[in-house]
């Protein structure tokens, strides 16, 4: 779901007092309650009638958007108590939006979005304003004022310069268009939210607060805890686990690495280097299926498609870039003769399974009403009851009262963060689509890139890079799918491999320099210099800065294609990782150390095989064979001067 760049760990959050607890506690179930009756179109009327899809998404503002204002002070000086003024929010941040969800039907059937009448109108500003300081509180000023511009944006569109210039529309209009309008603050990403992030979420939390993290943790010991270099393959691959989890980099490093960082120091990685792979690792989590962040969730609805499309999608990349993380790791620790963990310090594989068997149950039964079923908006909800009932079979996952009521509060806590997030950029997309920007952006931006597809390609890697050291993932792919897709789609790129892209590149910010905030929350943990280990992760990480544009250029890596083209495109791009990453290291496993040239070799011609081309595919495979017949020359000669000596 993205994080925000402040500072972000668990002293962000207030520590609530009994009685706001409470009051966030009840709102957390409400919500929860809500989707559940509206997703399962359980028929329930209220006031006589049924709950239209537009009320229902004021209603779950109502009850997710005060979260926002119970956990995240105003300052570090109230986090331990609520000031009667932020409790003034919380109530305004309940009252406003449920006041729209009670006269759904005035809105939609007397015209409110276009003439709201003056309770409304009052109403309307004070959501508006509410909304504006959430995002702040939940991310930072920059996309509070990024935000706050783009909504006031129709009220003077008609006097921006070039790809901006759109139509003016009064202040009246512009609050009934954000705040009672389908594509404000209730618009796409706000659907999203209502309709399937609280149950992915909920699911998430839920494996989360009964100790998945801790079953995928020691599953990964023990599978891989004793090979070579065993404790950074186990934070490879258990951080991919508890990232498709979080959907959050920032929580993916403080969770694994807090372990995954001192073990691998003690198995004599240099502390830098540790927290690098960890920084990898953890961003690599946010695009791993089954469950991935709230960006895949959002793509599924932009593009009308099925999420587990987008999971299906978004596999193949995420395993290569996990592969080549791999193969770096090992090099490493063959290199610098680094061993796994004795194996009576790590857990047993059977025993693991034994006491953990049930998260995997969990994840077969969403996976099945997911990719079988199709049951999208369902299936978290009937994979955690499933959860919630087998973990109470074991003391040491059972959660007891406080625990439940602890992971309740971290729901709405988790829920609240991106209920702010989401509802802010249903803004800023309401701005565009209001004015026409949107609709002509597009046809403007080929024109500015002369009909080249390349130029604006890298225009888009280039924009989301550089939005992503400001924003989260979320609000980077939602403001470019809405800007800059259309005009990359207009070209003839592949809808679903150009929305992959704009993710990626948005992500890489999470690992390069300046900002790299992913490297800089695993150097804390490890003592390391945050720099440091942020260009040591843009070296470990390297796969990541080529997939985007091979995933755009190649749709085969996401599945799309005939079946000799993608096991072709899979097949090219798994043995150009493999070479690439070794040429990156320096070594190649069942070859050893590589020198200047056959590094070289191996480096180019990776590249050149991972390239989706056939005619690069062909040149970098020579490349390569070139580094097999000199190994094996070298080989020979090496032979013959032993021959010789011996006589």
């Amino acid at each position: 779901m993205g994080t925000s760049p402040a500072a972000p760990g668990i002293t962000r959050y207030r520590v609530l007092s009994p009685f706001p607890r409470f009051c966030s506690i009840a709102l957390t179930v409400l919500g929860v309650a809500a989707a559940v009756i509206y997703l399962f179109h359980f028929g329930v009327s209220i006031w006589g009638g049924y709950i239209m899809g537009t009320a229902y998404l004021h209603l779950i503002l109502a009850l997710f958007l005060p979260q926002v204002f119970f956990h995240f002070p105003l300052s570090s000086r109230f986090r331990e108590k609520l000031p009667w003024y932020e409790a003034i929010l919380v109530l305004l941040s309940f009252i406003t939006p449920f006041y729209f969800f009670l006269r759904g039907e005035d809105i939609l059937f007397k015209g409110w979005e276009v003439a709201p009448p003056q309770l409304a109108f009052v109403l309307g500003i004070i959501l508006w304003a509410l909304v504006l300081e959430a995002v702040r509180r939940a991310v930072g000023w920059f996309l509070f004022f990024l935000i706050l511009f783009f909504s006031l944006y129709p009220l003077f569109a008609s006097s921006m310069p070039g790809l901006f210039y759109g139509n003016n529309f009064g202040f009246t209009r512009v609050v009934g268009y954000h705040i009672m309008g389908p594509e404000g603050v209730i618009g796409l990403p706000t659907r999203v939210l209502g309709n399937l992030f609280i149950g992915f979420m909920f699911f998430g939390v839920a494996l989360t607060a009964t100790g998945a993290a801790n079953f995928f943790l020691n599953l990964a010991l023990s599978i891989m805890g004793m090979v070579r270099g065993g404790t950074a393959k186990v934070s490879v691959i258990s951080s991919a686990m508890v990232g498709s989890i979080s959907g959050s980099v920032i929580t993916n490093v403080i969770t694994t690495g807090s372990f995954t960082i001192p073990a691998m120091r003690r198995s004599g990685y240099p502390n830098y280097y540790a927290a690098a792979i960890e920084t990898c690792a953890s961003s690599g989590g946010v695009l791993m299926p089954p469950i991935m962040g709230a960006a895949a969730f959002v793509m599924a609805s932009i593009l009308n498609i099925s999420y587990a499309s987008v999971a299906l999608a978004a596999a193949i990349p995420s395993i290569l870039y996990y592969l080549g993380l791999f193969i770096q790791v090992d090099g490493y620790s063959a290199k610098a003769g680094l061993k796994g963990l004795p194996r009576e310090e790590l857990p047993s594989l059977w025993q693991t399974i034994k006491e953990g068997w049930f998260y995997i149950f969990a994840f077969v039964v969403l996976i099945y009403i997911l990719f079988v079923l199709r049951r999208e908006a369902q299936a978290p909800f009937y994979a955690t009851v499933p959860l919630l009932f087998l973990t109470m079979l074991r003391k040491e996952t059972r959660l007891d009262f406080r625990g439940f009521l602890a992971f309740l509060e971290r729901t709405g806590r988790v829920l609240g963060e991106i209920t702010g997030i989401l509802s802010s950029i249903g803004l800023l997309i309401g701005s565009f689509l209001l004015t026409g920007t949107a609709q002509t952006l597009s046809s403007d931006l080929i024109d500015l890139a002369g009909g080249n597809p390349y130029l604006l390609v890298g225009v888009g890697a280039i924009a989301s890079f550089i939005l992503g050291m400001g924003l989260t993932i979320t609000a980077c792919y939602l403001l470019l799918a809405v800007l800059l897709a259309p005009a990359l789609v207009q070209m003839g790129f592949d809808p679903l491999a150009v929305h992959i892209f704009l993710v990626y590149c948005g992500m890489l910010s999470f690992i390069t320099p300046p900002v790299a905030i992913g490297a800089y929350a695993a150097a804390a943990l490890a003592g390391a210099k945050p720099m440091i280990t942020a260009l040591q992760a843009v070296r470990l990480g390297a796969v990541k800065y080529l997939i985007p544009f091979f995933v755009v250029f190649e749709p085969a890596l996401i599945l799309h294609g005939s079946v000799l083209e993608i096991l072709t495109a899979i097949g090219t791009g798994a043995i150009g990782v493999i070479f690439l990453a070794s040429g990156i290291e320096g070594y190649l496993i069942g070859v050893g150390r590589l020198g200047i040239f056959n590094r070289s070799l191996s480096l180019v011609g990776g590249f050149l095989i991972f390239m989706p081309e056939r005619v690069t595919n062909f040149i970098g495979a020579g490349l390569v064979a070139i580094l097999f017949v000199e190994r094996l020359v070298r080989l020979k000669l090496y032979e013959k001067a032993l021959q010789n000596n011996k006589r």
